[in-house]
């Protein structure tokens, strides 16, 4: 590693120097260096969204470009990659000298270049509400931590999912529970603003909190041979059998392996 990348480096533990906020993950004379940045910039609607950012510097950083990877509990896979590829093609415009705290603050400062379009959606191909069409269904799978107001949570839950015309299903199976969205993509958007940015489930003190705990596990296209749901159901499962039959039902039996197996 570079003499200007292990300056930086110390520079930035002194910036990033809250207990959480970076961490050095692998270090080698041969390989470079990995370290990871937790951050947050204001997103849609001045939401907060909080990010992982994972920095790899290779032994012949600043003549190269780091490698970067970005994750974030409010940000789908293709909005990290957005970002991803907006901070690559700054970083491009800073190469030969050290810009890893030159892109953070950049970031900062340009939150709705960087995020807000990643969030966006082409509202030149956008139907109007209550509209949808094949190409335009879309769903989205979310697993949320705990309920402890469960009856005041499934009550807003349905009355969200109704007001934006969106279908699906809110599943409990065990300590399990999982919400399966369908329908109009800009509006199963708004679904993801509303459900992190309001106030819908108590603390441990009963205090009124938001949804801090809740996490996007698979958003995508619905393709046209998948089974609609035609309306939002509040189910019980008695086993994870019983909730598999259900994906299998609606032809989403390789969404229930890749991604319900997983928490397990």
């Amino acid at each position: 590693m570079s003499e200007e990348a292990r300056e930086e480096l110390s520079a930035l533990a002194a910036i990033y120097c809250e207990e959480g906020e970076l961490e050095v993950v692998t270090s080698s004379e041969t390989d470079g260096i990995t370290f990871r940045i937790q951050t947050s910039v204001k997103g849609f609607s001045n939401s907060e969204i909080r990010l992982k950012l994972t920095f790899h510097l290779p032994v012949t950083y600043p003549s190269c470009l780091p490698n970067i990877s970005v994750s974030s509990e409010e940000l789908t896979r293709a909005q990290c990659k957005n970002v991803k590829d907006k901070l690559l093609e700054r970083a491009n415009e800073l190469l030969s000298e050290p810009m890893i705290h030159e892109l953070l603050l950049w970031m900062q400062q340009n939150p709705k270049q960087i995020i807000e379009q990643s969030e966006t959606y082409n509202s030149q191909s956008a139907l109007p509400m209550g509209r949808i069409t094949e190409d335009d269904m879309w769903m989205v799978l979310l697993h949320l931590d705990h309920m402890r107001a469960k009856v005041k949570y499934v009550r807003t839950v349905e009355k969200w999912t109704s007001d934006l015309e969106l279908t699906g299903r809110l599943m409990f199976m065990g300590k399990m529970i999982l919400i399966l969205l369908q329908g109009n993509r800009k509006n199963i958007k708004d679904y993801l603003i509303i459900q992190k940015t309001s106030k819908v489930d108590v603390d441990s003190c009963g205090k009124k909190c938001k949804e801090k705990m809740i996490r996007v596990l698979c958003e995508t296209r619905v393709p046209t041979e998948h089974k609609r749901f035609l309306a939002f159901e509040v189910k019980d499962y008695a086993s994870l059998a019983e909730l598999q039959k259900e994906f299998e039902a609606a032809g989403l039996g390789k969404v229930f392996t890749e991604f319900v197996i997983a928490l397990l």
